[in-house]
């Protein structure tokens, strides 16, 4: 008999530079309530401390996961996320990358 596959869990990695961090600190007070529809949790939110190899221009980094791609999809396409975009363009520079594991 055939197991049933599971989808791959995926990740979104956001590397971030915070240019105003009143609005930075709002925008992440909101993010959490986006994420749960979802199956999103935060895994890792750090600060750089340093840069060992290559080059890395942001200074703070995010790993958010979900179920699958379909999950992380649907949460960055949700209204309640897309609602906060432009605080959180006001607030930083991020670039948002997603991953398969």
């Amino acid at each position: 008999m055939k197991q049933p596959t599971e989808s791959p869990r995926a990740c979104v990695i956001g590397h971030i530079t915070v240019r105003d961090a009143e609005k930075w600190a709002e925008y992440r007070r909101q993010v959490p309530a986006t994420l749960s529809a979802w199956g999103g949790e935060l895994v890792f939110r750090g600060r750089k401390i340093s840069v060992m190899s290559g080059e890395h221009a942001h200074a703070e980094t995010v790993v958010l996961q979900f179920p699958d791609a379909r999950s992380l999809d649907g949460w960055f396409q949700s209204p309640a996320y897309q609602a906060l975009i432009p605080l959180r363009e006001q607030a930083a520079d991020v670039v948002l990358i997603g991953y398969e594991s």
